[in-house]
């Protein structure tokens, strides 16, 4: 797998990259990671609805995209990793790729001490608020009047899937600011908190996250 650091980057033009490159690529094509950050953008996914974006003083721009799920934030401070990988030469289908790409974010997060959790029909990782450094696992089934009481997201994953092969990707986040958050619906769920390693107090640079997330990446998404 070819890792490409590509900086600070606009969200449309990287879209259209990747999109672009899993359009044209071939059987042989090797795989690559793409890897950076946006300036501040929302992104509606395939599932997205408009009244998910509930205020937006700051002007941020709303891009439609065709990834699935609904609609998340990127900004400064936020690893954003997209893998674009051939699921059949992986030899693995799409919930495989989903647990593996989760699974990686839940690895990044404990090489800096944080417990991270899947939370199930929720495509994502979150801590405990109260214990984001305590092993145990969540228990019991989740209160249907509040699926994430206790919890904040620190990771969204969305992705689209094209003649077996994967674009868009997962986004981690570091030290960012997190107001934007509060204008919408996270991932179509009104309420949920959204934290940042930095929230949690954890001291971390852009550079090390993104190289540790890269790592585990290419470990577990290479044949």
């Amino acid at each position: 797998m070819q890792i490409r650091s590509l900086g600070l980057v606009d969200y449309q033009p990287t879209f259209d990259a990747m999109r672009a490159f899993t359009e044209s690529r071939g059987p042989d094509t090797p795989d690559e990671l793409w890897l950076c950050e946006h300036p501040p953008v929302y992104t509606q996914g395939l599932a997205g609805k408009a009244e998910h974006v509930l205020f937006n003083p700051h002007g941020i721009p709303v891009v439609q995209s065709n990834r699935g799920g609904q609609v998340t934030y990127h900004g400064p401070g936020q690893v954003v990793a997209y893998p674009l990988v051939d699921l059949k030469r992986l030899g693995i289908y799409v919930k495989e790729y989903v647990y593996r790409v989760e699974h990686c974010v839940i690895k990044t997060l404990a090489s800096f001490g944080v417990t991270g959790h899947r939370v199930a029909g929720a495509p994502g990782i979150y801590v405990k608020l109260d214990d984001p450094f305590g092993h145990a696992a969540l228990t019991g089934p989740a209160d249907p009047r509040d699926p994430f009481r206790g919890l904040g997201k620190i990771s969204a994953l969305g992705i689209k899937v094209s003649n077996h092969c994967t674009y868009h990707g997962v986004a981690l986040n570091i030290a960012m600011d997190l107001s934007p958050f509060e204008g919408i619906n996270p991932c179509g769920y009104a309420g949920l908190r959204t934290v940042d390693l930095a929230t949690l107090g954890v001291s971390a640079d852009w550079a090390t996250a993104a190289a540790r997330l890269a790592d585990k990446l290419a470990v577990h998404l290479s044949p």
